[in-house]
């Protein structure tokens, strides 16, 4: 299975955020959409970096309160790992895992075309499994 797969499921809606805004704000559009992670965008639309709910806690633990009201920009992580939509889910699966971050952000041609979150993987890969699960047994009765 691959990436586009996944997008023709959930959809291509990516929330983002400017990297001047608040973290105050960030974290009420992450609680408000119910999402782990942000991509953070420049002012011209380009990926400048991604904004994660590990990333925010990380930053209270070291400045505590006062990092709620710090730009984005200063807690977001810059080294963004990405995906294309071609890519398949047991290479992004292997990725994830060596690089321990729960989301990719889906680049096609260029461009900001979704987001990938371990969760979104793992649903796709179980339901894959149980369709392969079902034909067998299918064949199996057939042929008993």
């Amino acid at each position: 299975m691959k990436v586009m797969q996944i997008l023709r499921e959930k959809g291509a809606t990516v929330y983002t955020t400017s990297p001047h805004a608040t973290v105050r704000t960030a974290i009420d559009w992450l609680n408000t959409h119910r999402i782990g992670a942000l991509v953070v965008l420049d002012e011209g639309g380009g990926l400048v970096g991604i904004v994660s709910e590990r990333d925010i806690i990380e930053a209270l633990a070291r400045s505590d309160s006062r990092v709620l009201s710090e730009r984005v920009s200063t807690i977001m992580t810059r080294d963004v790992i990405t995906c294309a939509p071609e890519d398949r889910l047991d290479d992004l699966m292997a990725v994830m895992t060596r690089r321990r971050v729960r989301h990719l952000v889906v680049i096609d041609g260029g461009r900001l075309a979704g987001i990938v979150s371990i969760g979104d993987l793992v649903k796709a890969q179980l339901t894959e499994l149980e369709l392969k699960s079902s034909v067998l047994r299918d064949a199996y009765l057939r042929v008993r």
